[in-house]
């Protein structure tokens, strides 16, 4: 069983507000809180490779290269910037959607995937937070890092989804008022660039 250190520390983690949470928001809100359900189902996916690449050693590449950290950055930074963007362009851009085609499911799945995918950090954070927490008693040290992964990914998506909810809940009373419609897709956009900029001053 993990310790209450490892789930403390997890938990604070993840509750912690991220990109990932913030497109969640966004999802909730202009969606429903199904979609936003599908939204932190696909983020969540998307910490499988960065946990597999600290598990096999993989992410000590970003560490020790530079050119690699920084190629891993700039793609995420890029992300960012665009997410950024296209939130404070498009007009409404949190206006409930109507029709729901496959290709928007799509859209939110892949843009969910991104988020969490090009964010270099990630993987940098469970090759130093995951060894503190395996037993040295344990008969495989790969195993229990396996299950202490799929571990804070459940409860990362218990997280997000509670997050997910809690946009759908309010969505009526918000989209109720368009000023603060409009002011909370400002809100949105600026915090993704805030976001993008905070990712380029990251040092390996």
């Amino acid at each position: 069983m993990p310790n209450s250190e490892f789930l403390l520390t997890a938990l604070i983690v993840i509750v912690m507000p991220g990109a990932g949470v913030l497109y969640i928001l966004a999802t909730g809100l202009s969606h429903g809180w199904r979609v936003s359900l599908l939204a932190s189902l696909a983020c969540t996916l998307g910490i499988v490779p960065h946990m597999l690449a600290s598990i096999l050693g993989l992410a000590a590449l970003l560490h020790t290269s530079a050119i690699a950290f920084e190629i891993v950055k700039i793609a995420g930074i890029a992300y960012l910037l665009y997410l950024a963007w296209r939130t404070w362009q498009t007009p409404n851009s949190l206006m409930p959607q109507a029709q729901k085609s496959s290709a928007g499911w799509q859209a939110i799945t892949s843009r969910a995937l991104l988020i969490t995918i090009l964010n270099p950090k990630l993987s940098l954070f469970f090759l130093a937070f995951l060894p503190h927490f395996v037993s040295a008693q344990a008969g495989s040290p790969v195993q229990e890092m396996l299950w202490l992964s799929a571990l804070y990914m459940l409860m990362t998506l218990v997280v997000f989804a509670g997050y997910g909810l809690l946009a759908g809940t309010l969505r009526i009373l918000i989209l109720q008022s368009p000023r603060a419609l409009k002011a909370l897709q400002r809100s949105f956009a600026i915090t993704f660039l805030a976001l993008g900029a905070k990712l380029a001053l990251a040092e390996r």
